[in-house]
Order: C-alpha cells, then structure tokens, then sequence
C-alpha cells in the first residue's frame, strides 16, 4: 500500500519476494515431473505386457504416449531450469542493491521472463512478476511484445514416427521378443486388434497422463 502513496518498495524485499516465488513455482514443477514419471511407469509396464502379446497396435499407442511424457518432462525441466537462472539472476541484483542502493536494468532477466511467460502453465504467475519488475526498473516495458505472442507457444511436438518406433524397440528389447512389423498383425487379430477391456485400460492410462500433464 505505501507504493500508492508514493513511497517505493524496498528493492531488497522486492527480489526476496521474487525469489520465493520462483522457489515455490519450481518446486509445483518438482512435484508434476514426480505424478507424471509415476504415471510414465505404468504406462511401460501395461506397453511391455502388450509387446509381450506381441500386440502392435496397442504397444504403438503406449509408447505414443510414453514419448509425449518424456517429453513433457523435458519442457518441465527447461523450464524450471530458466525461473533458476532468473532466480540467479536476482541475486546478483540483490548484491547490486546492496551496493548502490538500487536495482539496475537487466536484459538477460527480460529475456528469461519473456521465455517462461510464454508457458501456459506460468502464464498468469510470469506475468504478475513481470509487470512488477517492470514497475521496479529492473527489466524493460518493451517485454509487453512478447507477451502479445503467448497464444503463438506451441505446447508440446508432436511425437514422430522415428521416436515412437524407437520406444517401441527399447521395450521389445526389454521384454526379449520382436515385434511384428506395422501393417503386419499376428494371425486372428485383423479383425479385432485391441480387445475391449484392453481399450478401457489405455484410455484410463491416458486419462491419467493428460491429468498430470496439464
């Protein structure tokens, strides 16, 4: 309240207020790579006892979805390692008010913000904080350009052939059996490749993976 009537906030409580927040967003990413891999496990497990049925189509859209979780958790990590570097980066900001008494401009904190505020799930959290530092004089206000673009993020590629194909090896690999070839389904399963229940169990798997995802 004392900023609305004109007395500025203390720059040192500002970055340790900033810092916290970080810490805390990264610690929520912490606990979404722990349920995802959790997740990812079961996934393998229920792939590797379709492999052993020697049931392509089914081990093809597990390891569909084993792919989209490592690579969700790629992202995560990504991200979590640039709120690190911006976290980083007040720190060295916080020695600099110490020292002058002020915080100074700091492109490699605009660039960072700009990236994670991009991230749907960091979204509303990045851009809070970047409004405050911009209020601060720690980054600069030609940041609103880039948050324009934050529809444009493309949340997650989407698996390629070469990727899923290559899960679908490790795991052959893993269970001691080769696949059948795509296109070629064992005898007496043309007709019926996934049997009911067994279509049940992977949108369950699914589901599940799509909840921890978001």
């Amino acid at each position: 309240m004392s900023f609305l009537f004109g007395k500025k906030p203390d720059p040192k409580e500002q970055v340790r207020k900033w810092q916290s927040q970080l810490r805390h967003e990264m610690r929520a990413i912490d606990r979404q790579i722990r349920e995802i891999q959790r997740e990812e496990a079961k996934v393998v497990k229920s792939c590797k006892e379709a492999a052993k049925r020697k049931d392509l189509a089914s081990t093809k859209i597990l390891a569909k979805e084993i792919v989209t979780s490592r690579k969700t958790v790629s992202r995560l990590y990504a991200n979590k390692a640039q709120m690190n570097s911006v976290s980083l980066h007040l720190g060295e900001q916080l020695a600099m008010v110490k020292a002058v008494g002020q915080l100074q401009k700091s492109t490699e904190v605009m660039q960072l913000v700009s990236g994670l505020v991009k991230v749907p799930e960091l979204n509303q959290t990045m851009m809070e904080l970047s409004k405050e530092m911009m209020k601060a004089g720690l980054i600069e206000e030609t940041i609103n350009d880039t948050l324009e673009s934050t529809l444009d993020y493309d949340d997650i590629e989407e698996e390629t052939d070469e990727e899923v194909a290559k899960i679908m090896q490790e795991i052959a690999g893993d269970v001691g059996i080769q696949l059948p070839s795509p296109g070629k389904e064992p005898v007496g399963r043309q007709e019926e490749v996934v049997e009911e229940e067994e279509e049940s169990e992977l949108d369950e798997l699914r589901a599940r993976l799509d909840a921890v995802r978001t």
